[in-house]
């Protein structure tokens, strides 16, 4: 099957697409790396009337640290971002998660503000983004907005971008010295998408959590930033009360069943992950001894 007729544009500026989006409205679409739009056409899951393609702004591409934040511009692939020194020594986390992204042939085109802004739940660069207390700096017309990672995706394939908008770029903060991560996710095979995954980020101060930001996709509509992290903050963690914010987690998520995976299947990996990530982040494999989920 073959994508549906329709109009094209290579934007030669950030104005200029943002121009083009203005002039075609709810009918256009962004390309990017086009990983994810070009085979939901080719599916006719999609059908754009118009394709803004942003690809030959170089403008959006490039990994920049200024003091305390990471600027990643919106067309940086996956595999710029797995290379780069600057990621792995300021947000390593997300070094660990690309290499989890599809396969190389993805990752070598594939961008990072294609992938946030098609929304995904089971990817895993969104969840990434919650957990790194992500900035999206988005663009239109009227100017330039900034929105909170843990505000910016609103359902399954959804977010707060409307049809006028572009993402230009996303900012994290550098990982302080006491930091620790761990990413993990559950899949039949390595590239395949997730059935549940986390992405987690921590303060770590002796043996407890002084910050805990717990980021699981695919089990649910989006990402979710869990509420249970907070039960593991400035306490001394034991395997009684990693049951407890399992159990807490598993109340707060609605997860989805489908053909790889139970909505039930997908509540017990959660709990397993934040228990295997807890214990991983403070480097206590005893934790995971005795821990109900």
């Amino acid at each position: 099957m073959k994508a549906s007729a329709f109009g094209y544009a290579r934007a030669t500026s950030i104005e200029n697409a943002l121009q083009l989006l203005a002039a075609h409205g709810d009918g256009a679409k962004v390309l990017a790396g086009g990983q994810s739009l070009m085979p939901a056409m080719n599916l006719r899951l999609l059908s754009p009337e118009f394709i803004v393609d942003i690809g030959a702004i170089a403008d959006l591409r490039g990994i920049a640290v200024s003091r305390d934040v990471v600027r990643i511009g919106a067309l940086t692939r996956h595999v710029d971002l797995l290379r780069s020194p600057e990621i792995a020594a300021h947000a390593p986390l997300l070094t660990q998660a690309i290499a989890h992204v599809a396969h190389p042939a993805i990752r070598n085109k594939g961008t990072i503000g294609g992938s946030l802004a098609h929304a995904d739940p089971a990817s895993e660069l969104p969840a990434c983004m919650l957990a790194l207390n992500a900035t999206i700096v988005v663009s239109a017309a009227a100017g330039e907005r900034r929105i909170a990672a843990e505000d910016f995706f609103t359902g399954i394939y959804q977010t707060v971008l409307s049809a006028q908008e572009l993402v230009i770029a996303v900012e994290l903060p550098v990982a302080p010295k006491n930091s620790a991560h761990y990413f993990f996710e559950f899949a039949r095979r390595h590239g395949d998408y997730a059935i549940a995954g986390l992405a987690a980020q921590a303060i770590v101060q002796g043996d407890a959590f002084a910050d805990l930001r717990l980021a699981f996709f695919a089990v649910g509509d989006r990402p979710v930033l869990a509420r249970a992290a907070a039960k593991l903050v400035d306490v001394a963690i034991t395997p009684a009360l990693l049951s407890e914010a399992a159990k807490d987690l598993s109340e707060e998520l609605d997860p989805l069943g489908d053909q790889q995976a139970s909505a039930s299947m997908r509540r017990h990996l959660a709990k397993v992950l934040l228990a295997h990530g807890a214990a991983a982040l403070l480097d206590r494999p005893d934790l995971n001894a005795g821990v109900l989920v």
